[in-house]
């Protein structure tokens, strides 16, 4: 047996010593080399400055007498240095009076020397003589070429390591050859003599030791391996007697093991027939999940196209003039549709949960504003003994990262609960920090929920009674719909509810920071606050002033006296705790109060300076009244403006549909809005009217014979022509793909029907500004 030479230890103990002896001596070698390197460098200054100051006394002489004759004889003379390149003497008027200069010397190594000791170094030596020291006679610069001693030293650096390398190859030869002798001839011979070995013979042949080892190592390892033979042998021995036995057992267990296979192919056989009826029952299953999915949407469609005709002609008919009668009929129309299409949104929701569908956004949003005007939109809700109020803590970060949408529709179906339940008291809504995100509470004094009802509640179309279902109505979407969101944003729901005292749920959800809690602008001021000392417009200014820096007093029904009320704004919810005062006082008043309770201009007048506030009270609507009363600024009009008449966009709208109700609809609310309507029945229609008419906007119906929605937008926007036209999506199809379906298709926007008009004047205030008329 034969091992390779670089698998020698000789060779890797030889290899191993001399990589350090290398490494250490091309070490020394490098280090001797910089020493050199220094000197060298140090050497051609000092060379030159001793040249300088040989030639100084006769170059002052020279410079003294303005002798040109002899300072060119100078210059040449030290042009013979071969460091020198370049001479000349100026005297201290600036004249030159001998310049002479040769061309460096060229080689293939300059480069190495330029980038050690620098291409060309420049001496100056000012020219005096010895009496007159301070005499400046002119100057003797000399450039000098750094290469005729930077190649002397590149020529002794080079054989320093070549030496080095030298003696580190002669010292690797002589202990690869120690290292054979002494360690591997003697081991080469001790493992051949194993391998050609015969194993029946190792224990009457022991291996021979090498001459000359009997008493190192390699002795004791011959005396081992000939211990270890000897076992080996016995153990054969042992080892054939066993595997008679074996042969013996493996004779009866393929026996057995022969029964056993027919019985695990009939068990098999019966798995197999298992799994395939499993895997049909599996396709069957998925099939009917994906008509399931194709029935939702395409029934979400068929039914939304007619709710937008319904719903559109009920807004359109309520807009004019009507009895008392007839508008509480058509009213009541209306709501029944608003509920129908919020049921079809909550079995969507659900449909898209069971179909893992439900994509979840995670973008920075103000929580705080997000609930607040929630609260404003379904404060309309509300029964008029019922009041209703958002508390946000100040620890809260002004933006969180979430999916806005998804946290309206959880605090939107916890609070129209609240407010469905409850017929007098307090409905709070109230966001704090917790440790591991936000919590979401809607606490309110209704009806409350019994304990056995209350495993049920989430569950879908299930109520907490049969009689709550018949009184307060509903359909039990919404509390199932509101917990699977908290889950899929890896939160939790919570509800603790007593009979007849109220109910409070608490949504915990895991919200990151984007920013810290908002810093305000101090508000110096004294408030003084008419209220009842338990409501929650005293908790929320409790709260929130000492943030601004204000100081506030609470003063019951009996402290009104003039001296209580000195300071700089009063705040009510009860207008005629005002009336009385006024007489007496100049000081700016806040009314606080529902928004469908406004005060009348005329009654308002006698209380001015006065502005009325909307309940809930948003913390940006108390700051910005605060500060425009403090600051005696004029006051917005407490009238609810109505959009649709309040503002006219003299804007011309292309409105591409293909249902006749839907553009009566669309076109009726536009006209109101004071724009210019055009209708098309199907997208080629739209190309052809835009290649004769200009239009500021176009509202774009997906599903259209002939040529659909999607077709035509992909068209106007490949042809060029209207690269900045909006194209605004109308679609009854509510799938979470719809939108980016549009988008990809160059539409801007996107607004599912039915639509409200609230809904079409938002979108048109983003791409259409709307200008207010007188």
């Amino acid at each position: 047996m034969d091992i390779s030479l670089t698998q020698r230890l000789s060779f890797k103990q030889a290899s191993l010593t001399v990589a350090v002896a290398f490494v250490l001596g091309m070490l020394l070698s490098l280090l001797q080399v910089g020493i050199d390197f220094i000197s060298e460098d140090a050497s051609i200054d000092r060379e030159i400055h001793t040249l300088l100051e040989i030639s100084h006394n006769p170059a002052a002489r020279i410079a003294y007498n303005i002798d040109a004759e002899l300072a060119r004889e100078l210059v040449q003379g030290l042009l013979r240095s071969p460091a020198v390149i370049r001479a000349e003497i100026v005297d201290n008027s600036g004249m030159v009076l001998a310049q002479v200069e040769r061309p460096r010397a060229e080689s293939g190594d300059r480069m190495f020397s330029d980038f050690l000791f620098g291409e060309r170094r420049q001496f100056n030596d000012p020219l005096f003589i010895t009496h007159a020291p301070l005499e400046n006679l002119g100057v003797l610069s000399l450039e000098v070429d750094t290469y005729a001693f930077g190649s002397s030293f590149l020529h002794r650096a080079l054989l320093t390591l070549f030496m080095g390398f030298l003696r580190s190859l002669l010292l690797a030869l002589i202990l690869l050859v120690m290292f054979y002798f002494m360690l591997t001839k003697p081991l080469v011979e001790l493992i051949r003599s194993v391998s050609d070995r015969d194993a029946p013979a190792t224990d009457r042949d022991p291996i021979p030791c090498p001459p000359g080892h009997e008493q190192d190592e390699i002795g004791v390892l011959v005396q081992a391996t000939n211990q270890h033979l000897a076992r080996i042998a016995r153990e054969n021995q042992q080892r054939r007697e066993a595997e008679d036995r074996l042969t013996r057992y493996l004779a009866e267990l393929e026996d057995i093991v022969s029964e056993r296979t027919a019985e695990l192919k009939a068990t098999n056989s019966r798995l197999s027939q298992s799994n395939r009826e499993l895997e049909v029952a599996r396709s069957h299953a998925l099939d009917m999940a994906q008509a399931r999915a194709a029935f939702v949407a395409n029934m979400s469609h068929e039914i939304r196209t007619p709710l937008n005709g319904l719903l559109g002609m009920l807004a359109l008919a309520l807009d004019g003039p009507l009895e008392g009668e007839q508008r509480q009929q058509l009213n009541i129309a209306h709501d029944s549709g608003v509920v129908l299409v919020e049921l079809l949104n909550d079995i969507l929701d659900l449909s898209k949960f069971e179909a893992g569908q439900l994509e979840l956004e995670s973008i920075p949003m103000d929580l705080g504003a997000l609930v607040e005007d929630t609260g404003n939109l379904l404060s309309q809700n509300a029964s008029p003994g019922v009041e209703l109020i958002c508390l946000v803590d100040p620890s809260v970060p002004a933006m969180v990262y979430g999916d806005p949408t998804r946290i309206r529709q959880v605090v939107s179906n916890l609070l129209s609960n609240a407010l469905k339940f409850t017929r007098f008291g307090r409905v709070d809504i109230r966001v704090a920090q917790s440790p591991d995100g936000i919590l979401v509470t809607v606490r309110d004094t209704g009806i409350g929920i019994a304990a056995d009802s209350l495993p049920r509640l989430f569950q879908p179309f299930a109520q907490a009674g049969v009689g709550i279902t018949r009184q307060y109505g509903g359909t039990g979407l919404g509390l199932a719909l509101t917990r699977k969101l908290c889950e899929a944003m890896h939160g939790e729901l919570h509800v603790s509810s007593t009979e007849g005292v109220g109910s409070q749920f608490v949504a915990e959800l895991p919200l990151p920071a984007h920013t810290p809690p908002p810093r305000w602008p101090a508000l110096p001021g004294r408030l003084v606050l008419l209220c009842a000392g338990n409501s929650g417009l005293a908790e929320l200014l409790r709260t929130w002033l000492p943030v601004w820096g204000m100081t506030h007093r609470l003063l019951e029904e009996d402290d009104e006296d003039a001296a209580a009320l000195a300071a700089d704004v009063v705040l009510s919810d009860d207008p005629s705790r005002l009336l009385g005062l006024r007489p007496a006082l100049d000081t700016p008043f806040l009314l606080v109060t529902a928004y469908g309770s406004f005060m009348p201009s005329a009654q308002s007048s006698a209380l001015a300076p006065l502005e009325q506030l909307a309940r809930p009270l948003s913390r940006a609507a108390l700051y910005q009244a605060l500060r425009r009363a403090l600051h005696q600024e004029a006051a917005p009009t407490a009238q609810p403006l109505d959009r649709s008449t309040s503002f006219q966009r003299h804007a011309h709208i292309l409105l591409v549909e293909d249902n006749p109700v839907n553009q009566l609809v669309a076109k009726g609310m536009l006209s109101k809005l004071g724009c210019e309507v055009t209708v098309a029945g199907h997208g080629g229609e739209a190309l052809s009217y835009l290649e004769q008419a200009s239009v500021d906007l176009v509202l774009m119906d997906c599903n259209m014979p002939v040529m659909d929605g999607y077709e035509a937008s992909r068209r106007i926007r490949q042809s060029g022509r209207w690269p900045d036209l909006p194209i605004i999506a109308l679609t009854a199809n509510a799938l979470p793909d719809e939108r980016e379906r549009c988008r990809a298709a160059g539409m801007n926007d996107y607004l599912a029907k039915p639509f409200r008009r609230e809904d079409l004047i938002s979108l048109l205030d983003i791409w259409l500004p709307a200008t207010q008329t007188p």
